[in-house]
């Protein structure tokens, strides 16, 4: 036998010396960084408190001048109590509109709107949900909620799109503007309400100060996109004819970047709705309201209500944005001019043909019609005597569960809390040294993507600690951690099943909706009752919140997947569980990481509000730092959240892309 060729031996086992040292050195960092720790156990067991930043004292001095000097510095006399009352009495003046409006005309104009976006179907849509937040008792909470929607909608986009235009326009600033964007959309929701409410006081101007925030980045992020996936051959046509940079800008880049910029709207509303709730805690009103107040009262009927008019809200406004993005004025402009033409030259019309062309006009006018006719016949409030009863049944349905399931919420309850959320924040907080977790993420980083993500995510670790929240964290870590692990569990296989049945995915499509639309707050309720105040509701809300864009994302990735390799596999004799396994799943690897990133930002997002339950960690700091004015707390946990965020989210985006 033939002695193999030294040429190959040499390549190979160089290849082979490379891997054994990529994985030798971070095992020998690991090693050096535990010897240490046990060689000065004093400085390694617990994050010293010497070395704290003492970020939150300040803030709490802040905050104290802050209201010591509310009535009488001229940064509040004449910036922020005049913004307060401009906003407050624009959402008044949009909010008294509506509710003076008859109810009919709000769902005539919505399925108007409807009809001529979309057709019969959006018209639909768009006129029984509104009627269903009606027959639910909610009208007047509905219509407050559509005020603040409209308002904090427009402002954000009157910021967002010209902010984007501008990082469009000048890499360096999209450049500085990147990380503040990043920052806000990591940031909870609950944690903006901090600081506002410490410049804004209670009531309106906050929710909607509050709103802008969280729903600003998308407006901004895809306005950028849009304008910078315009052909690089129109804009130099257009320069070749002489344009100006800002007539280029106005009639070439916008024009062509308006489908990305309406994406980037109906993501902004999307967003705006999602801080409803929790803009509802510093006195916002409307929907919001009645699901803070459901869950303090564990009202379960009460909640579902309101989160279900929250989520046909959502639905309506996401159907109709979405219709508007469809609008292109180019070819609707060439059929105009295609039906003028076929009307001057037929001058014999027969009624069907005339009805066909004028089907729009014709739909417009017998909504129009029908809306008369009820402001005629109906008073302007919505009739009380309308009431679709769900409260009492949904009340109903949890008691009996409360009271009849414990033999199975109990043992669930005590497995999730003793084998799974203690031995792992005991493991990460109490049993491993500090160093060694901060050496171990850098670890971690630098085998998925090399030493600057390592870098970055180990000076993230010790910020956690300088903040003075490194137990908090470490809770958070861990909840975090188990929480995703379960979420992958169920979310792999129920994707895996979507993507082999167009049935199963059509039956579970309706329910994603709902999971992804409804307010956060109310998944707690119903698991509150179940399960009682602690750290398994939040773990459960969390699953429930998380689980859609995992299964989404799961049954896209396979869905994906080459027909022709599918077919190779058959073909070779494959059954349909090997090539899932051998074929489907390893070519889906990119979707399915990226699904994991998701439910890690997604999971992040549910821990100040399953810190409102009892949740321990970071969220519950938050929470306190809201409730009891204790500003210094409630930033540094928003910003320790905020950094474990990132790092969760650069390390599993690189994983994602070494799959691709």
């Amino acid at each position: 036998m033939a002695a193999p060729s030294p040429t190959l031996t040499r390549p190979i086992a160089s290849a082979g010396l490379a891997r054994a040292a990529r994985w030798l050195g971070p095992i020998g960092l690991l090693a050096g960084v535990y010897i240490a720790c046990l060689l000065f156990p004093s400085l390694t067991d617990t994050f010293p408190a010497q070395w704290n930043l003492g970020m939150r004292e300040a803030v709490d001095d802040f905050s104290r001048w802050v209201t010591s000097n509310r009535l009488s510095h001229p940064a509040f006399a004449y910036f922020f109590d005049p913004l307060s009352a401009a906003l407050d009495a624009f959402v008044r003046a949009v909010e008294n509109a509506l509710l003076g409006a008859h109810w009919a005309v709000i769902i005539g104009v919505t399925a108007l709107a409807g009809w001529l976006l979309g057709g019969w179907r959006l018209a639909l849509v768009g006129a029984l949900g509104f009627f269903a937040c009606g027959l639910m008792g909610l009208w007047p909470q509905t219509m407050q909620t559509l005020a603040l929607m409209n308002v904090s909608v427009f402002i954000a986009l009157l910021i967002g799109i010209p902010l984007g235009v501008v990082c469009a326009l000048s890499n360096r600033f999209d450049r500085f503007l990147r990380p503040i964007l990043d920052a806000m959309q990591v940031m909870p929701a609950f944690v903006y309400l901090i600081p506002v409410v410490l410049f804004f006081g209670v009531a309106r101007a906050p929710a909607i100060v509050a709103t802008v925030i969280y729903a600003i980045p998308p407006a901004v992020r895809l306005t950028n996109l849009g304008i910078r996936e315009v052909q690089p051959a129109a804009v130099e046509a257009a320069r070749a004819f002489g344009s100006t940079r800002w007539q280029i800008l106005r009639k070439v880049q916008l024009p062509l970047a308006l489908p990305a910029i309406m994406a980037g709207v109906n993501q902004t509303i999307m967003m705006a709705l999602g801080i409803v709730v929790i803009a509802a805690m510093v006195g916002a009103g409307g929907l919001g309201r009645e699901v803070y107040l459901a869950l303090q009262r564990l009202q379960v009927g009460r909640a579902f209500e309101a989160g279900l008019a929250i989520v046909l809200i959502a639905i309506i406004l996401d159907r109709l944005s979405e219709g508007l993005s469809r609008i292109d004025l180019t070819q609707y402009s060439i059929r105009k001019t295609q039906d003028a033409g076929r009307k001057a030259q037929n001058v014999k019309r027969n009624p069907a043909s005339y009805v066909l062309r004028h089907s729009s006009l014709i739909g417009a006018l017998a909504i129009i019609l029908v809306t008369a006719l009820c402001v005629l016949a109906f008073q302007d409030a919505f009739p009380d005597a309308w009431r679709l009863p769900l409260r009492e049944p949904v009340d109903g349905l949890v008691r009996w569960m409360r009271d009849n399931l414990f033999f199975i919420t109990r043992p669930l309850s005590d497995f999730i809390t003793l084998y799974l959320l203690n031995p792992f924040r005991d493991l990460l907080r109490d049993v491993i040294p500090w160093p060694v977790v901060i050496a171990a993420v850098a670890v971690v980083a630098y085998l998925v993507s090399g030493w600057r993500l390592a870098l970055g995510c180990a000076l993230g670790m010790f910020m956690l600690g300088l903040l003075g929240m490194w137990p908090q964290s470490m809770d958070t870590l861990s909840q975090v951690l188990v929480t995703t692990a379960i979420t992958v569990l169920l979310a792999l296989p129920v994707g895996i099943l979507a993507s082999q049945s167009d049935g199963v995915r059509r039956a579970l499509r309706p329910v994603l909706d709902f999971l992804q639309t409804v307010p956060t707050f109310v998944f707690l309720v119903p698991v509150v009752m179940l399960f009682n105040i602690g750290r398994v509701p939040g773990i459960i809300a969390s699953v429930l919140y998380a689980i859609p864009v995992g299964i989404r994302l799961v049954d896209l990735g396979i869905r994906q997947v080459s027909p022709e390799a599918v077919e190779a596999a058959t073909a070779f004799g494959s059954t349909r569980a090997q090539t899932i396994v051998k074929v489907q799943l390893p070519l889906a690897k990119p979707a399915i990481v990226l699904s994991i990133n998701q439910m890690i930002m997604m999971v992040l997002a549910m821990v100040v509000i399953a810190g409102m339950v009892g949740g321990a960690g970071l969220g519950l700091e938050a929470v306190i730092g809201l409730t009891r004015s204790e500003t210094g707390i409630g930033i540094s946990a928003g910003l320790c959240i905020v950094v474990l965020a990132m790092i969760l989210d650069r390390i599993t985006q690189a994983w994602a892309a070494r799959q691709s």
